[in-house]
């Protein structure tokens, strides 16, 4: 992706389901439990570079014992300089004493069997240590204290954090993850006062009553009552003081949650190849946590999915396929072609089906798989052609036909991206020129005002790298045109469920359709949509509507991809930039199976979606540089 955005978090939760010293003598190793999560972060790494954080539980342990450890790091080697913390207890040991599982677990830290990790990338606020998950709600009741990490956003946090106030709290900070920590510890703490209360007057002592909480405690009732107002998109992770755990997702399947199980482990991960890697196991043996299920897993070892939530229609957010996840997953990596290859029409359109003169790249990383599958289109129809010529050359002329069959595609890697420039200086301008050279050219390969140059991007969010960086320094190879083909459909409106875009007229789709509507003295229709918006404000978010639609129905598809093109080519330039998006038909036939699409068609799947359209319109219209949530 051209355009750096900030999205997705990354999990991994790990039950071991064995006592440590089974791992001991068949892996040969008493941290194999710390070593497969470190293994699942570091495959994951691309979902964040804010910081990386664990939790450990340690199961059946004696009070006065530690059993919860947590740790954190939001260092620039977030991920290593975690787990160098972490084994920093265990360096002076002998070999004896690492070997020794069973006086680890009395002694050491983060030798527990339930290990929960998370990786962060924040989409607003700071980037402090306090901010990296999990978050901790501690107590001196065991069964009270709570880990949480997750992978969401929250649409509602304002009615979420206005319900626990009334209910008697009074949270610290107001924010999505204490504000979801606090909602579920509420519930627990009456799930677990529900059960003391119940069997106290049967003659049990308090201690005796524990391990009946342990036993009883009923992790879906107490999901069902604190995620009952989630308005967004997420993936919450668990842990438990005495050894519970859950992971529960969203009831539209959002967020991703895939997870393993055999007689060893339970393993969870954000990403189906991380737990392939670390496992060893084949795709068709790990499974999708069900939108609106969790899967709870008891301090005894009992496995079960349970539903917590109604579930709406699937609704798993495409950008998951178009650029968030790492593209070594089978389906992910298939889908990327498709989008590539579903872009050919249209590209050979606009080259006039001239092979010759035409010469194919992309820009890196994320976009390599739809380069793949778009130069296999390519090759296809170049040889659609390679036959036609043939037949129509004499049948004796055998060294024209073997010049026609020797005809290939034109592919090459013309951009390439450096280490990312680090400047300290403050003038934004100086800043900006300075950034824009992360990317760099092949020189020698383009013939000047001869080739034309195809580039494929994932997606095009803002597209201010585009213009500053990549399309000006292709113009120094002084092509014929400039042609930028984006995998994703166009961006057109905000997303509150995860990727930093909350701000509409920061979307380039946005900005061209208002240049259009200035252009053909539409202006008013700006206005009417922004009293529309003002008088639903107070609504409820189920009766709130897509008003800012009606803005781009005024304008074909086409209109508002050429009003980008021409908003994205640099003013100094005199090279023709065309810019071909995919379809929104193309993105659903290329991904079938992840039909979230609200950012491209204003579609949301729940209705505080609606809610932040709405706000980021008004804030627009009113010239509010604020976030809409």
């Amino acid at each position: 992706m051209s355009d750096q955005i900030k999205h997705e978090c990354g999990l991994a939760f790990i039950r071991l389901l064995k006592p440590l010293a089974y791992y001991q003598e068949k892996y040969g190793t008493s941290f194999y439990g710390l070593q497969k999560l470190q293994l699942l972060l570091q495959k994951q790494r691309n979902r964040g570079q804010d910081g990386a954080g664990l939790a450990t539980i340690k199961l059946d342990v004696r009070p006065g014992e530690k059993y919860f450890s947590v740790h954190k790091s939001n260092a620039n080697n977030y991920i290593s300089h975690l787990f160098e913390g972490v084994y920093a207890h265990f360096k002076d040991l002998d070999k004896d004493q690492l070997q020794n599982t069973q006086w680890l677990k009395k002694n050491k830290p983060f030798t527990g069997e339930v290990l929960l990790g998370h990786l962060r990338y924040g989409t607003h606020g700071d980037n402090s240590l306090e901010t990296v998950h999990p978050f901790v709600r501690e107590n001196n009741w065991i069964s009270r204290n709570l880990a949480v990490a997750g992978n969401f956003n929250m649409t509602n946090v304002d009615e979420l954090f206005d319900k626990l106030v009334s209910l008697g709290q009074y949270p610290k900070i107001k924010s999505d993850t204490i504000t979801v920590l606090e909602k579920i510890g509420h519930f627990l703490d009456e799930e677990v006062q529900h059960l003391f209360n119940w069997y106290k007057p049967e003659g049990y002592s308090q201690m005796q009553i524990n391990p009946l909480i342990f036993d009883h405690l009923d992790i879906s009732r107490v999901l069902k009552k604190a995620a009952r107002k989630f308005d967004g998109g997420y993936v919450i992770a668990g842990l438990i003081g005495h050894g519970d755990a859950f992971i529960l997702r969203d009831p539209g399947g959002i967020r991703p949650a895939f997870y393993y199980q055999d007689e060893e482990v339970v393993v969870m991960a954000s990403e189906r190849p991380a737990i392939q890697t670390a496992f060893g196991v084949r795709r068709t043996d790990i499974q999708e946590v069900k939108p609106g299920n969790a899967l709870i897993i008891k301090h005894n070892g009992k496995i079960s999915e349970e539903l917590c939530l109604e579930p709406g229609p699937k609704l798993s957010c495409s950008f998951e396929r178009i650029y968030f996840s790492r593209g070594n997953d089978y389906d992910i990596y298939q889908e990327r072609k498709n989008l590539g290859r579903f872009l050919v029409p249209d590209i050979m359109e606009a080259v006039d089906h001239d092979f010759e003169n035409t010469v194919f790249s992309y820009i890196p990383n994320t976009s390599e798989s739809a380069f793949f599958g778009m130069m296999e289109a390519v090759t296809d129809e170049l040889n659609k052609q390679k036959l036609v010529r043939v037949r129509e050359l004499s049948p004796k002329d055998d060294s024209a036909a073997l010049q026609v069959l020797q005809l290939r595609p034109r592919f090459e890697k013309l951009v390439l991206k450096d280490d990312k420039m680090r400047t300290f200086i403050a003038n934004d301008l100086i800043r900006g020129g300075m950034v824009s050279h992360i990317y760099d050219v092949t020189y020698g390969i383009v013939r000047n005002d001869k080739d034309t140059l195809v580039v494929v991007d994932d997606s095009i969010v803002r597209g201010t790298t585009l213009r500053d960086s990549i399309i000006r320094i292709l113009c120094t190879l002084k092509p014929r045109q400039v042609i930028v083909v984006s995998s994703a459909p166009q961006i057109r409106y905000p997303d509150c469920y995860g990727i930093d875009m909350s701000q509409i007229d920061k979307l380039v789709a946005f900005r061209a359709m208002i240049d259009l509507l200035h252009e053909h003295n539409l202006e008013h229709l700006m206005e009417e949509v922004y009293h529309r918006c003002l008088e639903q404000r107070d609504a409820a978010p189920a009766q709130m509507k897509n008003y800012v639609r009606e803005l781009y129905d005024h304008f074909s598809y086409e209109e508002i991809s050429s009003r980008i093109s021409k908003l994205l080519t640099p003013p100094e330039t005199k090279i023709p930039v065309k810019i071909i998006f995919q379809t929104l038909e193309g993105l659903h036939r290329a991904c079938p199976d992840h039909r979230g699409d609200w950012y491209f068609s204003g579609d949301y799947p729940t209705p505080g979606g609606f809610r932040v359209l709405n706000n980021a319109y008004i804030n627009f219209m009113e010239k509010k540089d604020v976030r809409a949530y």
